[in-house]
């Protein structure tokens, strides 16, 4: 594995407590940054935190559809490190399986307070800090999900469909700031959100790859940590693919 440099830098990772998000938190550690871990699961983000050596931890218990948790976790980590270099917006839920005219209407408000207000919410804490530091790089995961929608995921597709918006929006209006902003639009990985959905979903989704395999958390947390360095810097508003070949554009 290549060491990518994050020395010096602090980074949040929504989400961070499982899945994509674990994967990155490791991987942003084992790369020099301070890690602030945002997820609702106290438990599993004292033993991931427990488990890294030689940079700085911080957890915050945070939903992040809730836009002064979010105020209050930002304000938290920055006290804790001091600033926050980078953003990862990794938090999401999948939402039921059924059709349009058949989705629960609270369980669509759910998806999109999660997948997407709870993006802006971040986007919109952090941003003006980053840009008094003159520096910031923030990576939004989206999914293929957002660029074909996927059938009897319609909340989820939406969502995520909304993500890639805003970080073409907030990435342009950034674009003099030295403040990046990109997203991600895995196929399905296999993470423990594949527990939300059913089986019969789980398939129709794997025989989309060309790969003929789900993605690994590890392959996208590479990605995500590369974005998030000062390597990546003529890059913004842009979407990159992680989905095996299912996805072209």
């Amino acid at each position: 594995m290549n060491k990518l440099d994050m020395q010096g830098r602090s980074a949040v990772v929504t989400g961070g407590a499982s899945g994509i998000g674990e994967a990155t938190i490791r991987r942003m550690a084992e790369s020099g940054a301070n890690v602030a871990i945002w997820d609702m699961n106290e438990e599993a983000m004292a033993n991931i935190a427990g488990s890294i050596k030689g940079v700085k931890t911080h957890t915050c218990k945070v939903d992040v559809s809730k836009l002064d948790q979010v105020e209050a976790a930002f304000k938290s980590t920055v006290d804790a490190f001091g600033k926050v270099d980078a953003l990862v917006n990794s938090a999401g839920v999948a939402g039921v399986n059924a059709m349009v005219w058949e989705y629960p209407a609270d369980e669509w408000q759910r998806v999109m307070d999660v997948c997407l207000n709870g993006t802006f919410y971040t986007c919109r804490t952090a941003t003006p800090h980053m840009m008094e530091n003159g520096y910031g790089r923030i990576v939004n995961i989206s999914s293929v999900a957002g660029k074909e929608g996927n059938p009897t995921a319609s909340a989820y597709s939406a969502a995520k469909a909304g993500v890639i918006a805003l970080t073409r929006s907030l990435g342009k209006e950034l674009a003099t700031k030295g403040v990046l902003v990109n997203a991600v639009t895995p196929t399905t990985v296999n993470t423990p959100i594949l527990a939300q959905v059913s089986q019969q979903h789980i398939d129709y989704m794997k025989s989309k790859i060309p790969m003929g395999r789900l993605g690994e958390a590890e392959e996208l947390a590479a990605m995500i940590t590369w974005l998030c360095t000062e390597e990546c810097s003529f890059s913004t508003a842009a979407v990159f693919d992680a989905s095996g070949g299912r996805t072209t554009y």
